[in-house]
């Protein structure tokens, strides 16, 4: 096998629904993107090398990327445990990327069994075993999928040698910088404390009856979109909050409030800004923003 001078890039899937592999396959520029490494292991892509191959050799590895929860007893593929596998190309790889929700804090399978089933370096939100090991190599690209354009985006500023600011879950600033709040076409509702009525309607915000995540959620899923054109809340979903180490919540279809106010105010909104902000819009009633609510009630 000729020697390539591109970086080697092998991408390991635990327990995993395979969501982020599905998802960064639709990244348009894709093939363009992925010709620019030498992929030593996928699952479903064409691979240098097995599955056995890694697992049992000693391959070289420049950018891991990890998909999946991890289970601490022994989940075996191709005969080792993948966990330690992981592990072994952790410490060879300069950079680790964990690839959704479920690499990243655990995500879904977590809840299953929080004894044994973790993210690779968080369980949730708080550190493990792994964390002090790896952390200086560690991107986070949380999502329930990860939005394409994120894990293509972390990969072109890997090959550019871009800098790569980090939030303290050591997720990208230019992704996880904002709230997914932020570019929702429902933000002035939110501003007016007008409520939709129901799911899927184009008016109303779906934050206070609806339980929708966005304000409390680090994404940029509102300004890039999802197909290039849409989003939840675009959509009349709420937000699932899919980013955060807390998802999946409990009783995610409403906003636990105390007397009208959420119990938890949105990312880096004050209290008591909220609380002025909040009486002076409950003090007027727009007819524009109004309107389109009283037509779907008849």
């Amino acid at each position: 096998m000729s020697k390539s001078s591109k970086p080697k890039l092998l991408w390991l899937q635990s327990i995993t629904c395979n969501g982020n592999t599905q998802s960064f396959f639709t990244l348009p520029d894709f093939i363009v993107l992925m010709n620019k490494f030498e992929i030593i292991y996928h699952p479903i892509l064409n691979s240098g090398y097995t599955l056995a191959d890694v697992t049992n050799k000693d391959l070289k590895c420049d950018i891991l990327i990890l998909e999946g929860s991890f289970k601490q007893d022994g989940m075996k593929k191709a005969g080792q445990e993948i966990l330690a596998t992981a592990q072994k190309y952790a410490k060879k790889a300069k950079h680790i990327i964990t690839a959704g929700s479920c690499a990243t804090f655990g995500g879904i399978f977590r809840q299953y069994d929080k004894n044994s089933i973790s993210g690779f370096c968080f369980n949730d939100d708080m550190i493990n075993e792994n964390y002090n090991l790896f952390r200086k190599k560690l991107i986070s690209i949380p999502g329930c999928p990860a939005h394409p354009r994120w894990i293509g985006s972390v990969l072109s500023m890997i090959l550019t040698h871009r800098a790569i600011p980090l939030d303290d879950l050591h997720r990208p600033l230019e992704i996880y910088g904002y709230n997914a709040h932020s570019g929702c076409p429902r933000s002035e509702y939110f501003e007016w404390k007008i409520d939709s009525k129901n799911y899927g309607y184009k008016e109303g915000c779906l934050f206070y009856e609806y339980g929708c995540q966005a304000p409390y959620t680090h994404a940029n899923c509102n300004k890039i979109l999802w197909n290039e054109v849409s989003s939840k809340t675009r959509a009349g979903t709420p937000c699932f909050g899919c980013t955060e180490p807390s998802f999946p919540k409990k009783d995610l279809w409403h906003t636990p409030s105390l007397m009208g106010i959420p119990a938890s105010m949105p990312v880096g909104i004050p209290r008591r800004a909220y609380l002025t902000l909040a009486g002076i819009a409950k003090s007027f009633s727009i007819k524009r923003l109004n309107e389109p609510i009283i037509k779907y009630k008849k």
